[in-house]
Parts: structure tokens; C-alpha cells; sequence
């Protein structure tokens, strides 16, 4: 019989789309049915900075809102693939609005692989995938991280000069913006590795072999410099939230309060940051070594960041 494969996705600039096609671009012997998640209340993109910020406090608390109605064709699935970005350290909101929806129940006992697009910080956001996952019976079988590799200070500015203008080429200045072109078009030696784990019913070795082709790739300073900043988005998410919910007029002012801090965070104190935590690696790097192995895998450990 066919190899069957669910993929279920939300690609807000089409990026993610683009990677997953790649991804099973070499894998012509099976069967492959998209399926998009689609909020009723659409994101616009370019985003304007009002509602990019004012999107922070539902993400991190994890708030689901309306999302139009899922379809699924009526088929065994051998694997589910579950393709998501987070946003502001957590999955986005049309992500986590399908996995609390009655449409989650499509991943019931099913085996799953997650499928990350993200600038380079998505720790917090796959601990909240994962623990979903549990909830609902799943099985995850695998992880697959594309990220931008430029370095942080340049892929904000070039993923802001997407987001709010969106401009993703190179310009005079700055690279592409996004995950890198040869990343994503080496992506196909991932689908042929589930694709022979499926077809030897050794999905139990499915994410050390793909490990072993740099699905995860992870530094321990990453791992300090989100602690930080999740620690900070959730103290401000119930600040903001005690105003109202997304769009409330009510709320607004906090919510530029937030994004004029986080600009100085970034700009001003994210060197300072990123030295700190550099020497944390130096004095702590045997722990830190063990949460980049936690943190790489799939197990799941409750308030692990």
C-alpha cells in the first residue's frame, strides 16, 4: 500500500509552504494531502506595527481564536506533519488555535513530525507543540528546525524589513531575509529519511537519523537568551491582557509601552545580553550542555524553559 501523509500547516508568508514541499520534493512514492489552517480573523502581512504588537499576549498565553473549518480527507495516515512558526517565543496564534480546537482530534494516536520555520529562537514554542501533542495521544516521532543562520542582530533587521515591509530579497545592505535558500533547497534529504522510516516501520529511529543530518542545530547561548526573553514576554502578556483582549482600544497603550521596550532590548541591551550568556555557557557548560540535548530531542519535560 501507498505510504499515506498528512501535512497540517499555517504559512503566513509562504515561506513554511515552500520549505515543507522541499522537504518531500524527492519522495514521489507516497501520497501527500495539504491541509491549511485558516483564521477567521485574518494576520495581514506586511504587518503594521500595531497589530504585529498588539498579537504578543494572546501568542504567549496561548489564547485560540476562530479558525475556519478543517476538512480532512478520509484516509489512514501513516504520519501527520505539523508545520508552524512561532511567534514572539510561542507557536503562532493560528497554530495553537488549531491544536485547542475539536480539529485536534485528527492527531489522536497518530505518529507526528514537527516541521519549525523560524528566525532562530523556537525552544519555548515546540515545548508547548509537545505538550499539546501528549494531550491529545500523539506520538512525536520527529523534529525539523529551519532557521535563519545570519547573525541575530542582522536577521532582525532583515526579518523587520519583511514583516513590515515586505521585502524579502537582498538589499544594498542587508541579506535575504528568512531562512536561507540552500537550507531549504537541501531540505529533500529529510523526506527520504521518513519516508524509509515509514516504509520500515522504524519510526523509532526516525529522530536520531535525522540528527544525524543537522535536523536540530542548537547553541547553549540560544538556550539562555530565550529563557530571558519568555520570562520577560509572559510578565508583560498579563500586563497587557488586564486591559483587554487583541484589538481592544482599552489595551493599546500598553502595548506600545511593550514594543518601545523590546526595540531598546534589542538594539540597546541584546549585545549586552548576548555577552552575558556567553559567559554563562563558559561557567555553566555542563548543564547547559544537557539542556541542548533535552532541547534537540523529543522527549518532553514539564517546565523545561
Amino acid at each position: 500500500m501507498p505510504t499515506n501523509i498528512l501535512v497540517i500547516y499555517y504559512s503566513q508568508t509562504g515561506q513554511l509552504k515552500n520549505i515543507i514541499d522541499h522537504v518531500f520534493s524527492s519522495t514521489h512514492s507516497c501520497n501527500i494531502d495539504y491541509c491549511e489552517i485558516k483564521p477567521v480573523k485574518k494576520f495581514p502581512f506586511p504587518w503594521t506595527s500595531a497589530t504585529f504588537f498588539d498579537c504578543m499576549p494572546e501568542c504567549v498565553q496561548q489564547i485560540p481564536e476562530e479558525i475556519e473549518p478543517l476538512v480532512f480527507p478520509d484516509k489512514k495516515y501513516d504520519v501527520v506533519i505539523l508545520g508552524y512558526q512561532p511567534w514572539f517565543l510561542s507557536p503562532s496564534i493560528p497554530i495553537n488555535s488549531f491544536l485547542q480546537s475539536k480539529y485536534a482530534e485528527i492527531l489522536k494516536g497518530k505518529e507526528v513530525i514537527t516541521i519549525i520555520g523560524s528566525r532562530n529562537m523556537w525552544l519555548h514554542a515546540q515545548e508547548k507543540v509537545k505538550e499539546v501533542l501528549i494531550k491529545q495521544g500523539a506520538k512525536l516521532r520527529g523534529n525539523i528546525v529551519f532557521f535563519d543562520r545570519n547573525p541575530n542582530l542582522i536577521s532582525i533587521l532583515t526579518v523587520i524589513r519583511w514583516s513590515f515591509k515586505g521585502i524579502k530579497e537582498a538589499t544594498r545592505y542587508l541579506p535575504e531575509a528568512g531562512v536561507q535558500q540552500r537550507d531549504i533547497e537541501l531540505a529533500n534529504r529529510f523526506g527520504s529519511i521518513i519516508l524509509k522510516a515509514i516504509e520500515g516501520n522504524k519510526l523509532d529511529d526516525l529522530h536520531k537519523n535525522l540528527l544525524n543530518e543537522k535536523s536540530v542545530e542548537l547553541s547553549p547561548a540560544l538556550v539562555i537568551l530565550e529563557k530571558r526573553g519568555i520570562a520577560n514576554f509572559r510578565k508583560f502578556s498579563k500586563y497587557i491582557l488586564a486591559k483587554g483582549n487583541r484589538g481592544d482600544a482599552q489595551r493599546q497603550a500598553r502595548v506600545k509601552l511593550f514594543s518601545k521596550l523590546l526595540i531598546i532590548g534589542v538594539f540597546i541591551l541584546s549585545p549586552i545580553s548576548s555577552l552575558t550568556a556567553k559567559i554563562k555557557v563558559m561557567l555553566n557548560k555542563k548543564s547547559l550542555e544537557a539542556e541542548v540535548d533535552y532541547f534537540k530531542n523529543i522527549t518532553f519535560k514539564i517546565k523545561a524553559i
